[in-house]
């Protein structure tokens, strides 16, 4: 993915199979508590009650779902839309499942009726109209006269016929809608409390998305910032060289010129190779070096000498592309250039505690208490100039904290070191 795709917005979903386990345990738990409930209280009828309570539960994930196709609508909307709209949309929902409920148990309302009736020894039933209906039968000792009459007495062995007593009238239109409206308010908040959790795992994957994409911004500004200071390298190098080429043809020195222009062929067929960006192994690290210091050998044959000491352990470890290209620059330009004196230029490699150390050190006489980028430190100490800091942002925008630079005059010279972690692969 390219910075241009990765910085359009795309809307973060939730997988569909998330959505659906995040439902299925809703309904799952409502079917789990409230057959544990009906054991508790000792319905009747509990496995009848079980299979129908079931296809209740498949009911509620079916409609949830439909409320979560809207609902997905306002998943890039603010947080209080999000609200609005999963309070809004719970309310039908929560009556069709409602309606559902008294549907699926509508028949076997009666039955648990009169199954109680038979426990408790006497007759309940519902009779055409609606009506709950007890019969209660008489008392031994106690008759009921065909006129209405009742006699009692001691020689009366003729059982009652009893009475029938209305336990409930009919329920009305008012006494369904406020049964409908009781268990729709229950299943209202069931799934105010899915949508809960779905906004909640909601916020989590856009929070994830956010920090993914502020993770390949962050990225790629690292990328355009070390392209930027690796490109900084070439132009004042390339500037350098064609002068020393100019030189060399205008006084005549044909054959030198050609080797020059050789030199720079093969320095610029390994510094352009790769991704600006990319790491190389030490060992090309070191062999791009020794091109530009042979370009620089036919500039000054007589007084530039140069010394490699790479171990091969440390060969294959990698490095910054061209990052050791600013520190050799500085050694001839301020300890070769400037003298008639032989001067040796040492590039070295070594593992110390862990860490890689390169070092760029020569013993030219070009240390006068000033970077080697013309820049004085605070208090006359060598500072950083441009190579140098060049070199310091590199390897702060790769390496962060974990290297470090630094540079500065010794008895014999000068003397610049990095170190960087041991890094083997790409």
């Amino acid at each position: 993915m390219n910075f241009s795709e990765s910085a359009r917005a795309v809307p973060v979903r939730l997988p569909v199979r998330t959505v659906l386990a995040s439902m299925v345990g809703l309904w799952l738990c409502y079917f789990l508590l409230t057959t544990l409930r009906g054991s508790i209280v000792g319905l009747e009828m509990p496995y009848e009650l079980m299979w129908r309570r079931a296809l209740v539960s498949v009911a509620g994930v079916a409609i949830t779902f439909v409320m979560w196709l809207v609902l997905r609508l306002f998943d890039e909307r603010g947080l209080w839309a999000k609200i609005l709209a999963a309070l809004v949309l719970a309310l039908p929902a929560a009556v069709l499942i409602a309606q559902t409920n008294q549907m699926i148990f509508a028949d076997v309302e009666t039955r648990v009726i009169e199954k109680m009736g038979e426990r408790q020894g006497i007759r309940i039933r519902r009779d055409e109209a609606g009506n709950v209906l007890v019969d209660v039968p008489g008392l031994p000792g106690q008759y009921d006269t065909p006129d209405g009459q009742t006699v009692t007495g001691p020689g009366v062995t003729e059982p009652s016929v009893g009475a029938t007593v209305t336990l409930a009238p009919a329920p009305t239109g008012l006494d369904r809608w406020r049964q409908l409206s009781d268990i729709a308010l229950g299943r209202y908040f069931l799934l105010l409390a899915w949508a809960s959790l779905y906004l909640a795992l909601l916020a989590g994957a856009q929070a994830k998305s956010s920090e993914r994409r502020e993770g390949e911004f962050r990225r790629a500004a690292k990328a355009a910032e070390l392209r930027s200071l690796r490109y900084q390298v070439n132009p004042h190098f390339l500037f350098n060289t064609l002068n020393s080429l100019s030189a060399m043809v205008m006084t005549g020195k044909a054959d030198k010129a050609e080797e020059m222009i050789q030199s720079i062929s093969n320095f610029y067929r390994y510094s352009l190779a790769d991704d600006p960006t990319s790491d190389v192994e030490l060992a090309e690290e070191f062999e791009l070096q020794q091109h530009y210091l042979q370009i620089e050998q036919v500039r000054f044959p007589e007084r530039l000498i140069t010394r490699y000491d790479l171990p091969p352990e440390l060969a294959q470890t990698r490095v910054p592309g061209m990052i050791l290209q600013p520190l050799i620059e500085n050694s001839v330009k301020y300890a070769v250039a400037p003298f008639n004196q032989p001067v040796t230029i040492t590039l070295a490699a070594r593992a110390e505690y862990g860490r890689l150390v390169v070092s760029v050190s020569d013993d030219g006489p070009g240390h006068n208490g000033r970077s080697r980028d013309g820049e004085a430190g605070e208090n006359g100490a060598p500072g950083f100039g441009i190579g140098l800091a060049n070199v310091r942002d590199r390897l702060e925008a790769r390496f962060g904290k974990e290297a470090s630079i630094t540079s500065g005059p010794t008895r014999h010279g000068y003397l610049t070191e990095l170190r960087l972690p041991l890094v083997t692969h790409g």
